[in-house]
Order: C-alpha cells, then structure tokens, then sequence
C-alpha cells in the first residue's frame, strides 16, 4: 500500500473517477488517462524515509537535483552569511519536504510571487514561497519552499514554536518546484552541482 500526502487525496480521487468515466464511453480514452492517474498517486506519495540522524549532520530536505551550493547572504532570519544548498524537484520526484535538523520553529513568512522555472536562479527572489526558520544546536537554519512554473500552492505544516525533529514532515509543494537549505558557516556541505539527493536520507552537511 503506498502512503500518500493528505493534500494529494482529491487529485487522486478525481483522476480515477475521471478514469472510470472514460472506461465507460470510450477504453482507448481510458487506456491514454491510465498512466495520468498513475502518476497523480505517485506524485503525492509519502513514503517513510529513514537514513543517518544525529545532532552534528543536516540531511536533504527535499528529492531532487542540487543546481547551486554557494555562501550568500541571507537577511531576513539567519542575518548574514549563509552556506545555501538548492534542490530542484520536477514532477517525478516525492514532493514531501522534511525538517534537516531539529530544532524550534522561530521564523515563518509567506511571499507571494511570479512562477517562473524554479531551476533559475532569479526565482529564489520572484516566485511565490514559503520560509520556515529553526533555532538548532548549531545555530540558525532555513528552509524554503520555492513554488515552480506549474506548482500553485506550498504547504508548510508547523506554526512558529513547535518543536520538530529531524527528518519530520515539513510540508510539501504541489506540482514542481524547489527547496533552498540556509546552513550557517561552519557546516561542512557534502553535496555538489549535479547531484541528486533524497529527502530525509541523504546528509547534506555536518559540523565534525
């Protein structure tokens, strides 16, 4: 049985009725819809990720491609320089996102905006997004969901102080999009450009 996000139930419920519908007037309608149907499961699936935890590593927010590693600043919740990692996810990957460290929730914005191709770098400043900031042993991180050319609409699930753990759902973007990961510093980025990560599974980062 695959687990599939709450959010996905009324996409997954239409596609199969639209499904039955077609089976019923026309099978060639049918067997075209088919391997549309399929694919709405498969992008809402949520299935369980286990991997490497500990307080001295951040793990992959999100499935997907990494397209930039590079030290910026970030003002609006670590206050400075910031190690960023971002995460392309096209429509083929999970797209439940996860905590990479635990922490505090100290920090949530939401900032509506353009859906251009979220690969681009102009996109981390134009389109619509969402940042949930943490109060970790290591300091401050970020995280934040970036909505892509097709996605309409982010789910971030946790008010500002809930306390998480790592490797807890996050949220989830619908429909292609990408996820920044601000670190401070000091972390230790193991990833590079072309690279692909899984979320909750893969260590982006360690402090030893």
């Amino acid at each position: 049985m695959i687990k599939v996000a709450p959010e996905g139930k009324p996409f997954i419920v239409g596609a199969f009725v639209i499904l039955g519908l077609l089976a019923i007037f026309t099978h060639w309608w049918a067997l075209l819809w088919l391997p549309i149907a399929i694919w709405v499961v498969a992008f809402f699936r949520d299935p369980p990720r286990d991997g490497e935890r500990g307080p001295d590593l951040a793990i992959a927010p999100a499935d997907g491609l990494v397209v930039d590693v590079r030290e910026i600043d970030e003002p609006s919740f670590i206050g400075g320089k910031a190690l960023r990692v971002c995460i392309f996810m096209n429509v083929f990957d999970c797209h439940v996102n996860r905590y990479p460290l635990g922490g505090t929730v100290a920090y949530r914005h939401y900032n509506p905006g353009k859906f251009l191709n979220a690969a681009d770098e102009k996109s981390s400043l134009e389109n619509e997004q969402s940042s949930v900031g943490l109060d970790t042993v290591h300091g401050r991180i970020l995280v934040r969901q970036i909505a892509g050319l097709i996605a309409r609409r982010i789910i971030t699930d946790h008010p500002v102080g809930t306390v998480v753990q790592q490797g807890q759902r996050l949220g989830m973007i619908r429909f292609g999009s990408r996820v920044d990961l601000f670190l401070p510093t000091d972390a230790r980025v193991l990833v590079q450009r072309g690279m692909r990560t899984r979320c909750g599974q893969t260590v982006v980062a360690r402090w030893n």
